[in-house]
């Protein structure tokens, strides 16, 4: 492909084809899944919260035990198959909620199911997470390169997107049409064909060496506060824009579940295009300008939500948003991968330590969200995303400051 500088290696064509298989299940359930349990919760959000705080959290604490459990004794090969069965397992647990109770109030005694299913959906979401989000980073860090990283980033991104923009169509039609259960045992199958791409993956030889307190030893670090604040702040927006904003719409489509997976594809369609003139732009100029003007603009966006009420608004407000996601998300990310590479063995302590802070920011998103919602509107937490958003600016300085140590290298070693 000429838009590549160089060959696609083999294992980033098998870890792209393995994450955009989970991406084709995942975008099924996206938009839903919060609706789902804002229904299944009897329309308390404040539960809602709860299940994302408890699953972050859970996270959170087990990340540097489960990477030296799993990952150094399974390998990033294996540790990415287990994940997959998990992941599958993960929503066949909503499946049998809603085959066994539906979304009418239970009884007693159904309400005790129905909470010790979720209990075990957590413990499973979470072994899938450990197996999952490190090897996948360590992977996608070790099978791209520096020339084409922001390119190659961006062809998953757009992929990404044009899955996006179909998938929530027909999990509107589904849900229009069927019920919930045909949708999450449909994203179970297709979750499992993820596992014939990442069969060929080679094998990466990876050692998480960090202990237990030594990793949050790291992860408090004065060191790493800037790098650990702008992590915090990309999990602390994402948990708006993957809960409260679904609800959101969704409350205001009026519960018409066809009409919220038109707007989302027609939303999603109109940023093709620029993310791939994105990822080449990219490679070429200055990621941490970008990053600070594209996350700017990017925290206006959840402004201008604040005052949307017809489905017209959410259109327009959204289409603006994904634009400047597109510069803010692909120079974060671009930023984020090669800062991992330039840790050479230690991109996956890195990428622990990464992991933690996002789950840190949704685990902080939550309770402020949950407090903001007993006192004022729902929209009122969007002014949290925006300045959230802001936070991300921080991995610019830290990649400015990692540039210089770079360039201050090549000097000594050319003045030697």
């Amino acid at each position: 492909m000429k838009y590549f500088s160089s060959k696609l290696s083999a294992g980033f064509v098998a870890i792209y084809s393995g994450r955009m298989i989970l991406t084709v299940s995942g975008q099924l359930f996206g938009l839903f899944l919060p609706i789902f349990l804002y229904q299944l919760f009897g329309f308390n959000l404040i539960w809602v919260l709860a299940y994302y705080f408890l699953r972050d959290g859970a996270y959170f604490l087990s990340l540097p035990f489960g990477c030296r459990f799993f990952m150094n004794r399974l390998g990033l090969r294996d540790s990415l198959r287990l994940a997959v069965v998990l992941g599958s397992v993960f929503y066949l647990c909503f499946y049998i909620i809603q085959e066994m109770f539906g979304l009418t109030q239970p009884s007693f005694e159904g309400a005790i199911w129905i909470m010790s299913i979720l209990g075990v959906n957590l413990i499973i979401l979470t072994l899938f997470r450990l197996n999952y989000w490190v090897p996948l980073h360590t992977d996608i860090t070790k099978f791209t390169n520096k020339r084409d990283r922001a390119k190659q980033l961006s062809l998953m991104a757009i992929t990404q997107v044009v899955l996006g923009a179909s998938m929530p169509l027909l999990a509107g039609w589904i849900l229009n049409y069927y019920n919930y259960g045909v949708l999450f045992l449909l994203g179970t199958l297709i979750y499992l064909l993820a596992l014939i791409p990442f069969a060929k993956l080679p094998e990466v030889a990876e050692t998480f060496s960090w202990s237990y307190g030594q990793t949050f030893k790291e992860f408090v670090s004065s060191k790493r506060q800037k790098m650990i604040s702008a992590y915090v702040g990309d999990g602390a927006e994402s948990i708006v824009g993957l809960v409260i904003w679904p609800i959101f719409i969704w409350e205001l489509l009026e519960g018409n579940y066809f009409e919220v997976g038109v707007i989302s594809s027609l939303i999603v369609v109109v940023t093709v295009v620029l993310q791939f003139v994105a990822g080449k732009y990219i490679d070429k100029g200055d990621k941490g300008k970008m990053l600070k003007y594209g996350s700017g603009l990017y925290a206006i966006g959840w402004i201008f939500k604040i005052f949307i009420t017809t489905a017209f608004q959410i259109f327009i407000a959204s289409t603006y948003h994904n634009l400047v996601r597109v510069f803010a998300r692909t120079s974060f990310d671009t930023l984020n991968y090669e800062m991992a590479a330039d840790q050479g063995h230690y991109v996956d302590e890195y990428t622990v330590l990464r992991e933690m802070a996002v789950s840190l920011g949704r685990m902080l998103m939550s309770l402020l969200v949950a407090f903001l919602i007993l006192n004022f509107n729902l929209e009122w937490s969007f002014i949290l995303a925006a300045l959230a958003a802001l936070t991300m600016n921080f991995l610019a300085g830290v990649g400015d400051a990692e540039e210089e140590k770079r360039i201050s290298k090549k000097l000594d070693l050319k003045i030697k």
